[in-house]
Order: structure tokens, then C-alpha cells, then sequence
């Protein structure tokens, strides 16, 4: 159930919405039009498809609370983990409304199923949708036109070059065979008679936006993507050359103004390749009986990498790939990110409303993909766990954060095949089916992910092998110290609190025994040494060594005087390995209590009570609930047991 301030908050977003979508419907003759609309400002008035698209996605950068992004905001809350690929994508869109060449050639999306290339076309297209609904997104069309055509076609090209010298802007294009048509027969060719409207782009209602899924090749028609005669209309005009007797229903002209959509576009025709390839540089379709037809819209196709290797692999291909602007869309390489993938498919099915997941199941679940999309390094030091955690943006020893490019240079094809998300969802949606305690738990999951590897007909025994690794791998170099930081963490009343006060007197111990003075007690105040053993206690949870102590020292002074020279606090989240020693020295001060639960068969009351305490902290602070919080006791005291 939503909270009170959740509600409010919502309604208010609404209430937002519809004042700046309230759309101001308009219609005038050609004449008002340029009164009213292209005098104020022309340069609206006459935008290609290309420059709409652009003006639309920097016009949700614009409304990003965190000016900042480099993700659009149409994508910020519904793709995740693909930026490089969205960031190419929009820099297609710049140059293209620029007038660069780009915008004369095919944007193909490339990728693995399920890698989010359907996801993204749909968010442009609303994207669309919404703006045209915006002033600023205002755009108007020749009423009755089945091309939304720009009114300033209407100008004759005698006149366009005054109306350059006028207005400071070009008109492009040529009137639609229909609407020279209407000129001639309903206005007597008086154009500044001619009817002009608002329209608002619209894929339900054909208007600027299209999508166009072929069929079985053998019995595609081109006349879906450009229309055909219609017989019926025949009769009415008369002569099958008449615009008017022509079917306008193709994919192609309700898409005019706009954007289509071309879904496994190598699966068409060549012929389809062609008209679309020429559609996109020279902005014209040809159909039998009329005149090259001008169609300004812009076209975003995908396929898979199945379909293009085989495209590749046909000769008279390499003509059509010189017209197309390829751009990758791989899986996302980062385990956080596929884990929020996870969340929003999950969130939009019915299966899992009532379900909960233990808060490293879906992480878990994404760590076992990404390992399977991953390449090994030819670096030898430099293993898959240690690669996933770099791609995370997490501290790995003996790498910089600036390494991380080069590393990804390695094999710039990585992230193109491996587990994808749908198969994760679909094994998760199993367990659920199976499930009767409405509760998920990492392991559950683990096991879930292996039976649906092997019960997978398309894979080969190697292939099975290699995915069950990486459960493997995610389970040991990941999962474990996960769910023990966890219960570690529940076995205080306040482990932030004493963390906190344990790093105070570990760096007070430090810059003491690095500047070789004594350490004033601040109870007694006397004096003493400073506590080596402390010290090395510590630090030998981590394998720092007697000999390296002296640089790990200096390293934690240096990071500490950083932080206070920018004026921030030194916390642990400063210092990752730090953090991990200091964890697991306070772990080993409750480690009896856990040891409890895996000795005794039949604990008495104030074991139990110890125990339930755990429980309860790890169920209210840490996002299990009472099912999974036992398994993870359970778990964390065998892994005790095998030490």
C-alpha cells in the first residue's frame, strides 16, 4: 500500500504533467499559419525528423533534476547499465540534426535478445509522443494529409528562396501527390487557403510514429511498408493513378513527421533494404503511377546478431552496411545494474507481489550473468570476480579506477552474448511457482539458476559446465562474504556506532606509532606505547604482513589527510580494505554466539535469546524476513564450521 506522503507526492507529479502537456489545438488556412506560427519563430517551423528527435531528448535532459547525467532522462528510469550505447546513440541524433552525413544513413541497433534495443525505440517513441504534446514540441501538418506533411511544402519553389531571405531558415521538400491533388481540385491551387492543424504524434492513431515487424519473407509485401491501390477507391476517382485511389496506409507514411521503427530489419527483403536504405538518404520513397514521394522520417531498426552475422555473410551486403550507423547494445557488465533489471521485471509481474526476495538474491542472480557475458583477461592477475568488480566501480587491489577503460578495450565485443535477463526472470518465476513459503532465499536462487541451466535443451554438456562454474564462483568469491558482513553486522546492538570507534582508535594507534610517539590515555592520562597488537590484529585479518604494515599505515594516513584537507570525514567507506580487516576483528569478538547456534542441538533460554536477537536485527535493519534470516544463521554457521 502507497504511504500518505508517497500518494501526495504522486498526484502532485500528475498535476505537473498536465499543466505542461495541456496541448493547444489550432487550426488555420496556410495564411494564419505563417502569421501565427512561422513568423514568431520559423526555426520550429521547419524541423526535419532528425532535429525533432534531437530537440526532444535534450528537452527531457532539460527537466533531469541532476543537470549533470549523461543519460538522457527518457532512459534513466527504464534502461540500465548501457550508457555508452545510449550516449552513441544520442550523439547519432546531434550530428544528424546538425546536418551531418549521418543523418543520411540508417541507425541499426545491434545486440543479444533481451539486451533492452525493443525497450529503448518504445521510450523514444513515447518520447515523441509526449513532446509533440509540449510547446516546445509543437509541430503542424496539412490537415487531411495521410503524410502529416509539413505546410511549407506548400510554398513553390520560385518563392523559397525569398522565404530563405525572409524568414533566415530553408524549406525542404516536395508536396505529397495527394495534397497537390486536394490543391488543384478543392482549393483551385489557392495554397494560402490550404487547411493547416496541430497534430500530435501518435502510434495508436498512425500519426508520426510507426513500427514495422516483418513476416515470413516469402509473403512479406512491400505495399505494407508503402500501400497500394485501393480498388474500392477505383471506382469513385475513376483511374487508378489518382492519388486519391491510393491506399496511404503503409507503415512508411504514418511514420512521416516522425520515427519508425524497424523490428529484425535483416530479416526483410532486399527490396525492403532498399526503399528504406534510400528513404533515409534521399528522403523519398517511388511507387508505380506518381512521382518520387517526399517522406521526412527518421528510422531506428534492430536486429540481432544471429540475423547480422548472417547478412555479413552475403557479398552484395557490404553496400547496404556502408548506409547504416551500427551501434552496439550490449548486455550491461554491471552486476548492480542487471540487478535493477531484475527489479523492474519483476515488479510488473503478478507473481512476485507477495514474494519476498532476501537483499542479495536479485545481486546474486545478476553476478552469475555478468560472469557469463565476461571475456578472461589475458592478464594473469587479473581473474573474472576481480573484472565483475572493477565493471561495478568497486575497489580492487592492484587496480586503478582508470585502468578500467583499458580493460574494456580488451575485447570490445564483450557483454554480446552470455546469460540474458529473461532467462534469470523466467528461472526465478519457476522457483516462485514451486515455492510455498512466499520467500526467496540466494541460495534458492542459486539452485534455481543450476536446474534451469541443465534442464536447457539449447546447451551444449561444455556450456552447462561453464554456467554452473559461475554459480559456483558467485556463490564463493561473493556471496559468502555478503551474507557473513551481514550477520556479522547483527551481531551488535550498533555496529556503525563501535565500527566507527574502533577506526578512531586504529588511526589514533597509527599516526602515534608512525611518528613515534607515545598515546596519551585520555581516562587516566598517562602514557604508553602505542598498541601494536591491536594493530596487528587488525590488519592480519587482511593479510597485511609484518613487513608491508609500515606502507598500509601510510596509505590510511594519507587517504585520512585527503579527506580532511576537502573537508570531508575519513569513514570506512574511505578506505575499502580497512574496512574489511575492521569488520572482520569485530566479527571475531561475537563469532561464540554464532558457534552457539551450530553446537548446541538444543540451546537454553539465554542462547535463544541471543540468537532471536541476531534474527531480528537482520529481518528489521538488514531486508530479510524471517524465513531467509534463518537460512542465512543457518549458512553463515556452516561456513563457520568448515574455517
Amino acid at each position: 500500500m502507497a504511504s500518505s506522503n508517497g500518494h501526495d507526492a504522486f498526484v502532485q507529479s500528475l498535476q505537473s504533467f498536465t499543466h505542461q502537456h495541456r496541448s493547444r489545438q489550432w487550426e488555420g488556412t496556410f495564411a494564419d499559419y505563417l502569421e501565427q506560427v512561422v513568423q514568431p519563430n520559423s526555426a520550429l517551423a521547419t524541423r526535419n525528423s532528425h532535429q525533432y528527435t534531437w530537440d526532444m531528448l535534450r528537452w527531457m535532459q532539460a527537466r533531469e533534476e541532476n543537470s549533470d547525467s549523461k543519460t538522457p532522462k527518457l532512459f534513466s528510469h527504464e534502461l540500465y547499465g548501457i550508457d555508452p550505447a545510449l550516449r552513441r546513440i544520442v550523439d547519432y541524433f546531434k550530428a544528424a540534426a546538425a546536418g551531418s552525413e549521418v543523418g543520411r544513413r540508417l541507425l541499426l541497433l545491434l545486440g543479444p535478445p533481451s539486451g533492452g534495443k525493443s525497450s529503448l525505440v518504445i521510450l523514444m517513441k513515447r518520447g515523441m509522443e509526449e513532446y509533440s504534446h509540449t510547446d516546445e514540441g509543437a509541430l503542424y501538418g496539412l490537415k487531411g494529409s495521410p503524410l502529416h506533411e509539413n505546410p511549407l511544402t506548400l510554398v513553390p519553389h520560385t518563392l523559397r528562396a525569398e522565404f530563405r531571405e525572409t524568414y533566415g531558415v530553408d524549406i525542404q521538400g516536395e508536396l505529397s501527390p495527394y495534397c497537390q491533388a486536394l490543391l488543384e481540385e478543392k482549393y483551385e491551387g489557392d495554397f494560402m487557403q490550404f487547411p493547416v492543424e496541430r497534430i500530435f504524434l501518435s502510434e495508436a492513431k498512425r500519426v508520426g510514429v510507426g513500427t514495422y515487424a516483418p513476416h515470413d519473407p516469402t509473403t512479406a509485401d512491400i505495399a505494407d511498408l508503402i500501400g497500394s491501390v485501393d480498388l474500392a477507391k477505383v471506382s469513385e476517382f475513376g483511374d487508378e493513378g489518382d492519388p486519391r485511389a491510393w491506399s496511404w496506409s503503409g507503415a512508411v507514411y504514418s511514420a512521416s513527421r516522425g520515427l519508425l521503427e524497424m523490428i529484425e530489419i535483416l530479416k526483410v527483403k532486399r527490396e525492403f533494404l532498399y526503399l528504406l536504405l534510400t528513404l533515409t538518404q534521399e528522403k523519398n520513397v517511388k511507387v508505380s503511377r506518381f512521382p518520387l514521394i517526399h517522406v521526412d522520417e527518421t528510422i531506428v531498426a534492430h536486429t540481432n546478431l544471429a540475423e547480422f552475422k548472417k547478412f555479413l555473410q552475403e557479398k552484395e551486403n557490404e553496400a547496404l552496411l556502408d548506409r547504416m550507423v551500427i551501434v552496439q547494445v550490449p548486455y550491461t557488465m554491471n552486476y548492480r545494474d542487471e540487478a535493477k533489471i531484475y527489479k523492474k521485471l519483476i515488479a510488473q509481474a503478478p507473481t512476485f507481489r507477495d514474494v519476498h526476495l532476501d537483499p542479495h538474491a536479485l545481486r546474486l542472480a545478476a553476478l552469475f550473468a555478468v560472469l557469463s557475458r565476461l571475456k578472461a583477461s589475458e592478464r594473469e592477475d587479473l581473474d573474472l570476480s576481480k573484472k565483475v568488480k572493477l565493471y561495478a566501480g568497486e575497489d580492487v587491489e592492484g587496480f586503478s579506477r582508470n585502468e578500467v577503460d583499458k580493460i574494456r578495450a580488451e575485447y570490445p565485443d564483450e557483454g554480446l552474448a552470455g546469460v540474458s535477463p529473461r532467462f534469470v526472470v523466467n528461472a526465478l518465476s519457476n522457483a516462485i511457482s514451486r515455492s510455498e513459503a512466499k520467500s526467496l532465499t540466494s541460495m534458492e536462487v542459486l539452485v534455481t539458476l543450476k536446474d534451469a541451466i541443465e534442464s536447457d535443451a539449447r546447451m551444449d554438456a561444455k556450456q552447462k559446465r561453464e554456467w554452473v562454474d559461475f554459480l559456483v564462483t558467485a556463490r564463493k568469491d561473493f556471496y559468502n562474504h555478503w551474507v557473513k558482513e551481514d550477520v556479522h553486522k547483527a551481531l551488535f546492538v550498533s555496529f556503525e556506532e563501535e565500527s566507527e570507534n574502533l577506526l578512531e582508535k586504529y588511526l589514533d594507534e597509527v599516526e602515534a606509532a608512525l611518528d613515534k610517539r607515545e598515546v596519551k590515555d585520555p581516562i587516566t592520562s598517562e602514557t604508553r606505547d602505542p598498541d601494536e597488537r591491536f594493530l596487528r590484529a587488525v590488519e592480519e585479518k587482511i593479510n597485511v604482513s609484518d613487513a608491508g604494515k609500515q606502507t598500509f599505515r601510510q596509505e590510511v594516513v594519507r587517504k585520512a589527510m585527503v579527506a580532511y584537507k576537502n573537508g570531508e570525514k575519513f569513514t570506512l567507506d574511505s578506505h575499502a580494505r580497512l574496512k574489511e580487516a575492521m569488520e572482520k576483528y569485530l566479527f571475531e569478538e561475537r563469532r561464540d554466539v554464532l558457534r552457539l547456534v551450530s553446537s548446541i542441538s538444543r540451546p537454553d533460554d539465554e542462547t535463544q535469546e541471543k540468537i532471536a536477537a541476531v534474527e531480528e536485527r537482520l529481518i528489521q535493519d538488514y531486508g530479510y524476513d524471517r524465513h531467509s534470516a534463518r537460512e542465512a544463521l543457518n549458512y553463515v554457521t556452516t561456513l563457520l564450521s568448515q574455517e
